[in-house]
């Protein structure tokens, strides 16, 4: 397949352009200052998503309590220490090149297009990809052009996970914000609501629970009126026979028609067993959490306690399987959190039992603040669960310890730069502490 960017040092000079579909690989390459179209641009950014999808699962999921690796070196995921790097060229690297080729994909549509909703899905693109990258290692190298100066390596340094937040991932949101409406629910496409329920997961990454209520309060208000809704039946959301259902806010589009880069199993081989690096991955803390839940109907759609895996992602059809970056379900748990978090705990609980009602459950006996808190973090596990939320989950609300049940080194709650990027950059990009 020909690529829409070479990678030098992590960073990329020559364009792309392709068909105007998404699903098609992009054929024939031009320079950006040809181009009058930048659909096909477009296009590839969203395309270089699927790269980020099977390492976000696994370090999502299997780096917590939810699942296990039993062949080595995968089982370094299970362990916290310095030699994790070893699972690079499976899960890092792909993810790291993957995530800079659709940034700089996205730069060239926001630099060179004169279409607001090109640009306003380019900026979409480019704070999705920014907030990956900062979930898994931190600090990292920022480029906002298209034609990066690759004669100068001094602006590969990393940039602090801080100022990310507050000069591009936000930025970028609010201007995706005004730049698009809810035309491209149901396509694949990045929209307004997307966009927003976006910015309140990011306020929330960030502590901002004043800014993340108003976001998602937004979203959970607006759904009906865009067409968003809940399943009425929580099996009905995943496998390639549901892709773009009513609950889907935005998804990574993934077709075995498209040949992309990443070359390894994929995320529903993992949570189902079908790599013989984990034949029975699922962890049996999941399963006594499903066992405090007594008849949730989320566990049979979840994890099937016969094989040790996860149903959750069918194995028919595997390949068809859209990954859900964000649904509805997500949301009102994330605008439960911030409710609470900002004292309105007793709106937190309506929030909260919408979804336990979908579930089977009784509403939750969770009274005070505290146990409200707790009770959204379980709900969160089991509502979530295979879809690659629960580490990052447990570091931002910084209960790795507790749930994990041993003390971890901070240094391992991100994940290690690719060894590859810090020679190719002379070490002027730095491997991240504790690897």
């Amino acid at each position: 397949m020909k690529n829409i960017y070479k990678v030098t040092l992590g960073l990329l000079l020559t364009l792309t352009a392709c068909e105007n579909d998404l699903d098609q690989v992009p054929p024939n390459i031009a320079s950006a200052d040809s181009l009058e179209d930048f659909t096909g641009v477009l296009n590839a950014a969203y395309f270089y998503q699927i790269g980020s999808v099977t390492p976000m699962a696994v370090m999502g999921d299997f780096r917590a309590d939810n699942a296990l690796m039993f062949e080595a070196p995968f089982t370094e995921f299970d362990e916290f220490d310095a030699d994790l790097p070893v699972m690079e060229d499976q899960f890092f690297g792909p993810f790291y090149t993957a995530m800079y080729k659709s940034i700089l994909s996205a730069n060239n549509v926001i630099e060179n297009s004169t279409d607001a909703t090109d640009i306003g899905e380019a900026r979409f693109l480019r704070a999705l990809s920014y907030f990956k990258l900062v979930q898994v290692f931190g600090d990292v190298t920022v480029n906002l052009t298209g034609s990066p100066a690759v004669d100068d390596p001094s602006i590969l340094a990393k940039q602090p996970a801080a100022g990310i937040y507050t000069d591009v991932i936000v930025p970028d949101l609010q201007d995706a914000i005004s730049k698009l409406d809810n035309s491209g629910l149901g396509s694949g496409r990045a929209s307004e609501i997307a966009a927003r329920a976006l910015l309140g997961k990011v306020y929330l990454f960030q502590g901002d629970f004043g800014n993340a209520e108003t976001q998602l309060a937004s979203v959970v208000n607006g759904a009906a009126g865009a067409g968003i809704e809940l399943q009425t039946d929580f099996a009905t959301i995943f496998g390639a026979d549901y892709d773009l259902n009513p609950e889907i806010i935005f998804a990574t589009q993934i077709s075995s028609s498209i040949v992309d880069e990443y070359g390894f199993s994929e995320f529903w081989s993992w949570s189902g067993g079908l790599d013989t690096k984990s034949l029975e991955p699922l962890d049996l803390d999941l399963v006594a959490a499903f066992d405090d839940s007594p008849g949730d109907l989320r566990r049979a759609v979840t994890i099937d306690e016969t094989i040790l895996a996860s149903p959750k992602f069918p194995q028919t059809n595997g390949p068809e399987h859209d990954w859900i970056e964000i649904r509805l379900g997500d949301v009102i748990l994330m605008y439960a959190e911030a409710l609470n978090e900002n004292g309105n705990t007793e709106d937190a609980l309506t929030e909260l039992n919408k979804i336990r009602d979908r579930a089977g459950l009784d509403d939750s006996p969770a009274e005070s603040q505290a146990e409200v808190r707790q009770a959204i973090q379980d709900e969160r596990r089991l509502e979530l669960a295979f879809e690659g939320h629960r580490w990052f989950d447990l570091v931002r609300t910084g209960t790795v310890d507790t749930e994990m049940g041993e003390s971890v080194n901070p240094n391992y709650y991100l994940f290690p730069i690719p060894i590859s990027e810090v020679l190719a950059s002379g070490g002027v990009i730095t491997q991240n502490p504790g690897y």
